[in-house]
């Protein structure tokens, strides 16, 4: 058991980084993407599925947990990780992001913002101070600063109230989160699309000299390559020596990208958002298993894959499920996709190491661009 957090760099190859963060509840390898357990749950996935297939580190949300069942309740139910039996390392959000999304049903300044639960219509107040308390009480390994994010496009002047709101923002939620042994709180830069910004969210949270940095406020309605220049510019500013997380994101095209560009994890509902919607992800690329080509295809979606999901179940009969509603359908689609994103990770890690992560990307671009054909 490691009684601190740390982070080591084990290899590199070009900007692409191999590794490790140590924690009391587990180490976390890096590049590491982490399923989404919003509410307590990756949907559709049994945990114990879940930590099968690779995953060192789930997320949970702050602003769904708060409404329900409650900080205080899960407190006295042990924490989250005893009341959803998952012994490994959590990560929770904010929040911010949640609350942008309740644009008509929020109020925000500098004490914080209020907004009405989108369940019951209640009112709530979030402090930056109330959400790293949230987080305590849920017990969470890492724990984000509560930050405005800004949807794009948006006016500069917008960009640039929200940014410095969230530095004043990470100062007072780093002096809310204290020193916790074995923990950790990250900062989140945000900017937008102006890379003066992102330069100066990025230089006031290294003041603040904390255990690891995210970016976020990106995959909020810009083009990829808006992104990937933001992470070009962002990236090189943050201490080397620790740990880089892009929130909210994403395909597995843009986390190739951004390994290439140096990030270390990553967390999005898309597989399993995607599996109950009937997308699947695989070495091939994308198949959406709704199209009636599949509807005879005796194959599995890949007969390569060790999860049984991926193997061992016909596109036809994943088809049938998917057409007639059924919820068997949306769960075997999302182990499908959990499988393919920590099969996508290992390679990652396993190409870095090898010093040949270009060489892995060019292969596993190439090997999506073919696309999923039909048998012969």
């Amino acid at each position: 058991m490691h009684e601190k957090f740390e982070f080591k760099l084990k290899a590199t190859s070009g900007k692409a980084r191999l590794g490790e963060i140590s924690m009391p509840r587990g180490v976390i390898r890096t590049p590491a993407f982490m399923p989404v357990g919003t509410v307590g749950t990756v949907k559709a996935m049994y945990l114990d599925q879940v930590r099968e297939l690779g995953a060192d580190i789930i997320l949970g949300n702050t602003y769904h947990l708060m409404l329900r069942p409650g900080p205080e309740r899960v407190a006295r139910l042990g924490g989250l990780h005893e009341l959803i039996r998952w012994p490994h390392p959590i990560l929770t959000d904010s929040g911010g992001f949640q609350v942008m999304s309740l644009s008509g049903l929020r109020k925000l300044d500098e004490k914080g913002v209020t907004f009405k639960s989108h369940v019951d219509g209640s009112t709530h107040h979030m402090s930056p101070e109330r959400s790293i308390e949230i987080q305590g009480l849920l017990d969470s390994d890492i724990q984000m600063q509560l930050d405005e994010c800004v949807a794009l496009p948006a006016e500069p002047k917008e960009i640039e109230r929200a940014m410095e709101m969230s530095l004043r923002w990470a100062e007072r939620c780093r002096i809310a989160f204290g020193e916790q042994p074995g923990k950790a709180m990250f900062g989140i830069v945000q900017g937008g699309d102006i890379p003066d910004l992102r330069i100066r969210s990025a230089e006031g949270l290294k003041q603040l000299d904390l255990k690891g940095y995210a970016v976020g406020g990106l995959a909020v309605g810009e083009p990829q390559a808006v992104m990937l220049d933001m992470l070009d510019i962002t990236l090189p500013v943050l201490p080397s020596e620790k740990p880089r997380y892009l929130m909210g994101v994403g395909t597995p095209d843009d986390i190739l990208k951004s390994v290439a560009l140096g990030v270390d994890m990553f967390d999005c509902v898309m597989p399993t958002r995607s599996g109950r919607h009937g997308l699947a992800f695989t070495r091939r690329g994308k198949v959406n298993i709704r199209n009636a080509r599949h509807a005879e295809d005796m194959r599995p979606l890949d007969e390569q894959s060790n999860c049984p999901a991926s193997r061992d179940y016909s596109r036809a009969y994943l088809h049938h499920l998917v057409r007639s509603n059924e919820a068997l359908g949306g769960m075997l689609l999302s182990w499908n996709n959990l499988a393919y994103y920590q099969e996508l990770m290992q390679g990652i890690r396993k190409s870095i190491e090898e010093g040949r992560f270009a060489d892995f990307m060019a292969e596993t671009q190439e090997m999506w661009a073919k696309g999923d054909v039909e048998a012969a």
